[in-house]
């Protein structure tokens, strides 16, 4: 359980850094104004929003064997935790489309917006890595 755990970690490491940096590249999106500026951010957030995919499903996958694998049902933090990934899908999914307005040049939002979006997943990995790590009981 141990390599399930790690590679775990691994994955979600890698999805937190798309959900980090995918924000911020929103945010000088927002900035330019001539084409050759917006394809090269567009084909950017398109790949990188297929790497932190790729991070989101093996850590969801990982997590899941680990779940009923590994740790009682019981586990009040564990819910908790599960929870707090859900939203991060739902955001995983917002920023997909995102992605997609931006495509179609059909993004109404500002760079401000897009700064405190940037804080969702950082707030999120607070709690959750808190959970995990000190399994608090309830």
């Amino acid at each position: 359980m141990l390599w399930i755990k790690a590679f775990h970690v691994i994955f979600m490491v890698t999805w937190f850094a798309g959900l980090f940096y995918l924000p911020r590249l929103f945010v000088y999106h927002c900035e330019i104004t001539d084409d050759a500026s917006h394809a090269r951010f567009c084909v950017m957030e398109r790949k990188l929003l297929a790497i932190m995919t790729i991070g989101m499903v093996l850590t969801l996958v990982l997590g899941l064997w680990l779940w009923f694998g590994y740790w009682p049902a019981k586990t009040p933090w564990l819910h908790i935790k599960v929870s707090l990934v859900v939203a991060l899908v739902a955001y995983h999914f917002w920023l997909r489309a995102t992605v997609q307005r931006f495509a179609r040049k059909a993004n109404t939002r500002n760079g401000k917006f897009y700064r405190w979006a940037n804080e969702v997943p950082a707030l999120a990995l607070i709690a959750i890595v808190i959970l995990a790590i000190v399994k608090p009981g309830f």
